[in-house]
C-alpha cells in the first residue's frame, strides 16, 4: 500500500522547490524555511520502523474502535 503521508511530503517540497525557483527566492525565505522541515519530516518518517504504528497529532499511537 502508497504511504500517502510520504507522498504529501514530498508533493509539497517539490512544488515549494518549483516556485523558489520560478521567483528565484533566496534562503531565509518562509518558502525555503518549510523546504527544509519538510526534508526533516521526510528522513525522520523514512528512518522509522515499518511495524511501527500510526501515531496522531500528539505522537501518541492511534486507538483502534
Amino acid at each position: 500500500m502508497a504511504d500517502l503521508y510520504i507522498k504529501a511530503l514530498e508533493s509539497e517540497r517539490k512544488s515549494l522547490w518549483a516556485t523558489c525557483r520560478l521567483k528565484g527566492l533566496g534562503r531565509n525565505t518562509p518558502e525555503r524555511q518549510r523546504i527544509a522541515a519538510l526534508d526533516e519530516l521526510i528522513v525522520a518518517h523514512k528512518s522509522r520502523p515499518a511495524g511501527e504504528g500510526k501515531k496522531n497529532a500528539a505522537g501518541e499511537p492511534e486507538k483502534k474502535g
